[in-house]
């Protein structure tokens, strides 16, 4: 149990990666969390077996079904949005539909969440959108539309924090350099690469972007709104 004991955690893609990391986290300290999924099914309902949560069925790329699951979750203490999609390849050849895809699901479904969940939020509440490094720094070719996705969250939370200040109710981005999930496994055909360009030559934990969220949804983060908190072994240094 910890200082979440009691709270109202809803965490928009939890069943897989840092997600998953979020999930446990906050449910060993005592939070109803509720959490969404896509095309994990499986992992969704062991992870919710194991820490005894609730997982629900959420399209991120559908607005209308972001708003009304963050309606029906009733009022959030903590909102984390974690869910993301990424295209790599040529820009000149990428399907557009799935370009306006990954700006639904990393852009639209955060805005969008974050607005909803105001509505209702207790003053004091925290919002935490996970973001990338990739938002200040983007050091290889064929990510140009996912750099961009993460790059504005920067300036919603920046924005937001405007909002929801007179409230209480703070927001923030984590950007996550290289992070060992099965997006990015640690042993991947890019980790010399990317390992390369950081002073700590390893993937992070999804445990300790974890850690951050945590801290940031904590009483100790009460003054901590509208900033980019970077957790990525030096990758963006």
């Amino acid at each position: 149990m910890g200082i979440s004991k009691g709270k109202t955690v809803l965490v928009l893609g939890g069943s897989r990666g840092i997600g998953a990391a979020i999930v446990r986290r906050f449910a060993a300290q005592g939070a109803q969390v509720i959490f969404t999924y896509f095309g994990s099914q499986e992992a969704a309902e062991a992870l919710a077996a194991e820490t005894g949560s609730t997982a629900v069925k959420t399209d991120s790329a559908d607005r209308d079904a972001v708003i009304a699951r963050v309606r029906e979750s009733g009022p959030l203490d903590i909102l984390i949005v974690n869910s993301g999609f990424a295209i790599f390849g040529d820009a000149l050849e990428q399907d557009p539909d799935e370009i306006d895809r990954l700006f639904r699901v990393n852009v639209h479904a955060p805005y969008h969440a974050s607005v909803e969940a105001a509505r209702n939020m207790p003053d004091g509440g925290r919002i935490i959108v996970i973001g990338s490094v990739n938002g200040d720094r983007m050091p290889l070719p064929g990510m140009a539309s996912y750099a961009l996705s993460k790059s504005a969250l920067q300036g919603m939370a920046r924005g937001l924090s405007r909002d929801f200040g007179p409230r209480g109710i703070t927001i923030n981005v984590v950007q996550p350099g290289p992070i060992d999930t099965d997006a990015n496994p640690a042993d991947g055909p890019m980790k010399d690469l990317m390992h390369s360009f950081m002073a700590l030559k390893r993937h992070g934990r999804p445990e300790e972007v974890a850690s951050m969220v945590s801290w940031l949804a904590g009483p100790e983060a009460g003054f901590v709104t509208g900033s980019m908190h970077t957790i990525d072994g030096a990758f963006g240094a």
